[in-house]
């Protein structure tokens, strides 16, 4: 059975905002506390899917999670009605009130990670939502996503859905962030490649010294059993500590894989020969084609500014490879001149299409952090639900419905504005009937 890569985009929320939740995340530190701009963030990454639609690539919509979640509030002791919790908040913790508001779910790339039909032991698509644990508003994600993702994939002949990992800073998980699945073809079995950024039973290995490592490998190794994946089909990767500590906090910020290309940077990863021998190794049907970027071509600095390796690497159908980046690798003189000279280069990326993602790239998400990547066959796609699969009608409706409901500025005081929590709620109960998704949000 023929299978495709469909990329699931996040759609932005209605409380996007910049509160610098983010240790780490060097853009989500600069921009904190600027004025937002939620319908124009949401249009943004609308605009990207339709772009890829229209380009003939499979794409699908993943909503928003609910916010501001008033139970999270609850959880940590404010209490009253709802309006009087989120004042109490604001007026006490108000960075509190920030993280139970992120909307930060738009990074489906942290989602969760998903294993293809091909690569599992039971020929179903798994899935394990990522707990998120290194940051609390994050770590508040994962039910709901888990929630979002089976109404979505709803079929248990195709589809096998388990619980987060344990919250606990051993089994931090970030998600498809740090796992990337090279393959010959999509429906034929391929190697997944998990990365991790320390090993947390072993204190005595390297790990960075300025910023967190939030992934580790138990909770790489814990998926990949729970996924059912054999030994020779996955490889494990150490980020390296001082690249991290540059403010890549995700290898998805350092590298991007497809199909049988890795385009990385040279400061990726430790021990890069073994790592790229080992994916040889592993790898069935195909030869592994590695596109090493150079420090003296793009500096981490230069590509953690960029967001170069943050792109999207999709197969075009004659082969060859298409590169989405943010507008701001064209805005940083290095990494153009880089990206100029890879098309000509005659390697498999021959072609670079360039979005304006500002309002997320502030928060420190680029077009991969906007999308999670999920291998489906023909049966699988139909079993899904289709009131997530992008068409121009799905755009149209959803393009309204941002019109409608969302605000064009938003401010720190503003997320105690009761009016705001209501106004979100109105637009997801909106929203679910509109992408046939049922009762997914805790106040429907």
């Amino acid at each position: 059975m023929r299978a495709h890569e469909v990329n699931f985009d996040g759609l932005v929320g209605p409380t996007h905002n910049y509160s610098g939740l983010s240790y780490g995340n060097v853009a989500s530190e600069i921009n904190s506390s600027d004025l937002s701009n939620p319908k124009a963030a949401a249009l943004q990454g609308l605009q990207k899917m339709k772009a890829l639609h229209d380009l003939g690539f499979k794409q699908g919509v993943i909503p928003p999670l609910a916010r501001p979640s008033i139970q999270a509030l609850r959880d940590i002791g404010f209490s009253g009605s709802e309006a009087e919790v989120l004042q109490s908040a604001y007026l006490r913790s108000p960075i509190l009130l920030a993280a139970a508001s992120s909307a930060s779910s738009m990074w489906t790339a942290n989602a969760c990670t998903v294993s293809p039909s091909a690569d599992t032991q039971d020929s179903r698509v798994h899935f394990t939502p990522a707990n998120l644990n290194a940051k609390f508003h994050r770590s508040l994600e994962h039910r709901e996503t888990g929630r979002i993702l089976q109404a979505i994939f709803n079929d248990e002949n195709h589809f096998a859905h388990h619980a987060a990992l344990p919250a606990v800073a051993q089994f931090g998980d970030e998600g498809a962030a740090n796992h990337t699945r090279f393959c010959a073809e999509y429906d034929r079995e391929g190697v997944e490649f998990f990365v991790y950024g320390r090993v947390a039973f072993d204190e005595s290995q390297d790990k960075p010294k300025r910023y967190p490592a939030r992934q580790t490998r138990e909770a790489c190794e814990a998926i990949a059993r729970l996924h059912g994946l054999p030994e020779q089909r996955v490889v494990y990767a150490q980020q390296k500590p001082a690249t991290i500590d540059a403010g890549v906090f995700h290898n998805d910020v350092i590298a991007v894989g497809n199909r049988n290309v890795l385009f990385y940077h040279e400061e990726a990863f430790l021990h890069t020969e073994s790592v790229l021998a080992n994916l040889q190794h592993k790898l069935q049907g195909a030869s592994l084609i590695p596109v090493c970027v150079r420090n003296d071509e793009v500096s981490v600095l230069d590509a953690v500014q960029s967001y170069l390796f943050n792109s999207q690497l999709l197969t075009k159908p004659n082969g060859k490879m298409l590169l989405v980046v943010p507008h701001e690798c064209r805005e940083v003189t290095q990494v153009s001149n880089y990206l100029d000279k890879l098309i000509a280069s005659g390697g498999p990326i021959d072609e670079v299409k360039v979005f304006n993602l500002t309002e997320s790239m502030k928060n420190g998400g680029g077009p991969a952090c906007l999308r999670l990547r999920v291998v489906l066959t023909e049966q699988e796609r139909l079993a899904a639900n289709p009131g997530v699969m992008m068409s121009e009608t799905l755009y149209q409706q959803l393009t309204q419905w941002v019109n409608k409901h969302y605000r064009d500025r938003l401010t720190q005081a503003d997320l105690a504005d009761p009016a705001l929590l209501q106004e979100s709620r109105t637009a997801l109960d909106e929203l679910t009937q509109i992408m046939r998704l049922g009762s997914v949000y805790p106040f429907q």
